[in-house]
């Protein structure tokens, strides 16, 4: 991908280019080449784009552009927990992260103050940190906790920003969200993100905003080139078991994300796995927040070579180095398949993705076949071939109605809310043959929503 349009071009403030600059980052993705200008001229806009795109620092770096070019002289904001741009995100892991982008882009700026509100998190030290605070990156529900014992105001919130929406509705935040619109009425802009412009996100964004622009740079259909693909039938857990030993000793791996449907699954892999040797550790919702930030800290800096977890994993992790995604369990939405191997390939990186799957999968294949409407091709390693013979599901891909869920009437709200506690789309496979994928780096200590050095040597936020 060539990148023709840098920083400055966009006309952002110097302190935000010599931030972009210090991390690497000069040129824009096209996601961030569309929306930067479109947020500065003001307006709602709705925003589909692909999973590691770019699209943090998409948002991020017009809402700090407004917010300085509000506060010329950098003159530090009262004690007031009022703040003007607010962040909402579906998981703690994405607002933390999304907090972290935003920190290091104001590391050469004066009168700005980011802050992070989630749940899991003791309140006294979330009330005095969010004193003063300029952006406010938030989950839903601790957010209004807060709101509805007057320890923070939203009636100040000039810009309201929904991250990921399609996951928000997911995990039953629709309720929330509004009653946040409500709180944040006097606002004059509302950006929203979400994988695809389906139906349920139409309807959402009505009533939150106002005549709303739309950028479109992604659908599920959408193919990742950079990731390969490859599916491996089991004839049972064992079966999986070996074949998930076999992809962990690809010389090509850095890291690795291991799914899994649930908890206990999560627990138990990665029990499996240390037994046998391997430096893994498992994450998943109902861990106590310290936990869970320290097993993700230990795995961006690269301490943790294999991290075994469910879904709440899913859209907040944005390490470069992972370089292998392996289903061992298949996603309660075939949705989520999409966002699941998003965690590798990113920051112009390749990756590889593994999806392991019994013949009684064979429906929840068929799914995520129908919604990205691309073939996922199964691939056999000698000697772990399957014994029992996979019946090529009869159907076309694309033939059954998009974003069908497979997890049964609720599943999704009942078994997902576990991310606050209260689009990889296809093709370009690979031969299971051990692919060497180049781009190999180290992580930087910057913000993880793009880079890597493209053939040009110029670098983008990707």
């Amino acid at each position: 991908m060539t990148m023709t349009i840098s920083f400055k071009e966009l006309g952002l403030a110097q302190p935000l280019l010599q931030a972009t600059e210090a991390l690497g980052y000069t040129h824009a993705t096209p996601v961030q080449e569309k929306v930067i200008p479109a947020a500065l001229s003001g307006g709602d806009w709705m925003v589909s784009s692909q999973t590691g795109s770019g699209k943090t620092a998409a948002f991020l770096l017009p809402l700090l552009n407004q917010l300085m070019a509000a506060n010329p002289n950098g003159k530090p904001v009262p004690g007031r927990a009022e703040p003007q741009v607010l962040v909402l995100c579906p998981t703690r892991e994405l607002a933390q992260q999304v907090s972290a982008d935003a920190i290091n882009l104001v590391k050469f700026s004066r009168g700005i103050r980011i802050a992070t509100i989630m749940g899991g998190m003791p309140y006294g030290k979330q009330i005095s940190q969010i004193k003063g605070a300029n952006l406010v990156v938030a989950t839903p529900g601790r957010l209004l906790d807060l709101s509805n014992s007057r320890a923070i105001r939203l009636d100040k919130v000039k810009c309201l920003i929904v991250d990921e929406a399609d996951r928000m509705l997911d995990l039953g935040f629709q309720d929330d969200i509004e009653a946040i619109h409500e709180l944040s009425s006097q606002r004059n802009q509302t950006l929203m993100f979400s994988a695809t412009f389906a139906p349920r996100i139409m309807q959402l964004a009505t009533s939150l905003m106002n005549n709303p622009g739309r950028i479109e740079l992604a659908s599920a259909q959408d193919k990742h080139e950079n990731i390969a693909q490859t599916l491996h039938w089991a004839d049972s857990v064992a079966h999986k078991h070996k074949l998930l030993s076999h992809w962990l000793s690809d010389p090509t791996l850095e890291q690795a994300v291991v799914f899994a449907s649930t908890q206990v699954d999560s627990e138990t892999i990665a029990d499996s796995l240390r037994a046998d040797g391997h430096e893994a550790t498992a994450l998943h919702g109902a861990m106590p927040q310290a936990v869970r930030n320290r097993r993700l800290q230990s795995l961006r800096k690269g301490q943790t070579r294999i991290l075994v977890a469910t879904d709440v994993a899913a859209r907040g992790i944005d390490v470069p180095t992972i370089t292998h995604v392996i289903n061992f369990g298949l996603p309660m939405k075939a949705e989520d398949y999409v966002h699941r191997i998003g965690r590798t390939g990113r920051a112009g990186r390749s990756g590889v993705a593994i999806t392991l799957a019994e013949h009684r999968d064979r429906s929840k294949i068929r799914a995520i076949e129908q919604y990205t409407q691309q073939p996922l091709q199964a691939e056999v390693i000698p000697g772990l071939e399957p014994q029992e013979k996979s019946r090529k599901p009869s159907h076309r891909p694309g033939s059954g109605r998009p974003g069908r869920s497979y997890g049964g009437k609720g599943a999704s709200n009942a078994s997902n809310r576990q991310g606050e506690g209260k689009t990889f789309k296809q093709n370009h496979f690979a031969k299971p043959s051990g692919p060497k994928f180049g781009g190999s780096g180290k992580p930087s200590s910057g913000p993880k929503f793009g880079g890597g050095k493209s053939s040009g040597h110029k670098r983008s936020f990707a």
